[in-house]
């Protein structure tokens, strides 16, 4: 989808940058489970994951990706454990519901056809619901262990609802807690220095740059018929680095980005400033990438097999470094014929440049 799409108008209500601590907090959750595949997060996420028993790490992989549409949230709560309270005293069955009510938005959105929904023979057996799944995700993208454990949780409501809240809850007291009071006067920060900027006048592709930093990645264009259809609430996250992930529901939208400030803010948050540089400067120290960045240097443009060719890498490795230096906006990103090109970005290695200067400088 072209990046025109998101050439929608806004008004000023539309937009907000929020704090939003459910919504931040299960992000650093769902993060854990997400660390080898996003290189550049946080250093937080590796060192709590390490923390954590296999037992415990195994449970947040059951509850945050086997059941995301449940704990996701789907309004805006003052505190997390306000959340909790919700979640603990909400009807389970809804909560299952709201499971397989995103699930049928999904097979509706891929044009799925059979039958009307029957949760009495999706549940019937663990492989009418693996089938349920295949039918609406990617076969790589279901798990067959999680799900056959989530599919036996959902045969009891309340159990499920237990089980979910009773996570939460002790990663709360475990891991959460002291890590918001730590960061909130960052985060504070960033939403304070957000909201003092004027985005009148502003398409979403603009207030989207201005706020995250770089060009939304190319995942987010399927979500661009819902601008100027549904509110936009930008969240930052002390833990994501240099991506962007989303909570989405029908009316509103939001948009984690990596905590920072805007480009000549007055609100002075030196950690912060230095939370934002270190993100960019750990993806320049690495030999390899610095390859990448010194051939697209000379060679103007490249697609992914050409960089890994050039520079004898593997697939995987080739598109975890490409991955880190796209997020971080040193390299373009575009396609042509299905593959995926890169360019440098030499606007963005020369403001980080600059942004070094002035932190050390003054």
């Amino acid at each position: 989808m072209p990046a025109t799409d998101l050439a929608n108008p806004l008004t000023q209500t539309s937009i907000q940058v929020a704090l939003e601590p459910a919504h931040i907090m299960l992000n650093s959750l769902t993060l854990i489970n997400r660390r080898d595949h996003m290189p550049g997060i946080h250093e937080w996420v590796e060192r709590t994951a390490v923390s954590l028993t296999p037992e415990q790490r195994h449970t947040n992989l059951l509850v945050m990706e086997g059941f995301f549409y449940i704990v996701s949230p789907h309004r805006s709560w003052s505190s997390f454990p306000a959340y909790l309270e919700y979640m603990e005293r909400e009807d389970p069955r809804v909560l299952r519901q709201r499971l397989f009510d995103r699930y049928e938005h999904i097979g509706s959105s891929q044009e799925l056809t059979g039958q009307p929904f029957n949760m009495e023979a999706v549940l019937s057996t663990v492989g009418s619901y693996l089938d349920y799944l295949y039918a609406r995700f990617p076969e790589d993208h279901v798990y067959v262990q999680m799900e056959t454990e989530a599919y036996h949780l959902l045969q009891d409501p309340a159990e499920m609802q237990a089980a979910l809240v009773s996570h939460l809850r002790q990663m709360w007291h475990l891991v959460l807690q002291e890590e918001w009071e730590r960061t909130r006067p960052l985060l504070q920060s960033s939403v304070q220095a957000f909201n003092q900027l004027d985005y009148d006048h502003m398409d979403f592709a603009e207030v989207a740059r201005t706020i995250v930093g770089t060009n939304l990645p190319e995942w987010w264009h399927k979500y661009a018929n819902m601008v100027g259809k549904a509110q936009f609430i930008f969240v930052p996250s002390p833990h994501i680095g240099p991506y962007v992930s989303g909570f989405v529901t029908d009316t509103v939208v939001w948009l984690m980005f990596g905590a920072r400030l805007p480009q000549g803010s007055a609100v002075q948050a030196p950690d912060l400033s230095r939370s934002e540089l270190l993100v960019r400067l750990s993806a320049l120290a690495d030999d390899t990438r610095l390859r990448i960045l010194q051939l697209l240097k000379e060679q103007n443009e490249l697609c992914s097999q050409d960089v890994q060719q050039r520079l004898e890498l593997s697939q995987s490795a080739g598109s975890r470094h490409m991955q880190q230096l796209s997020a971080t906006g040193f390299v373009l990103e575009r396609r042509i014929e299905g593959q995926k090109c890169y360019s440098l970005n030499e606007e963005r290695i020369e403001d980080t440049l600059l942004a070094l200067s002035r932190f050390l400088k003054g």
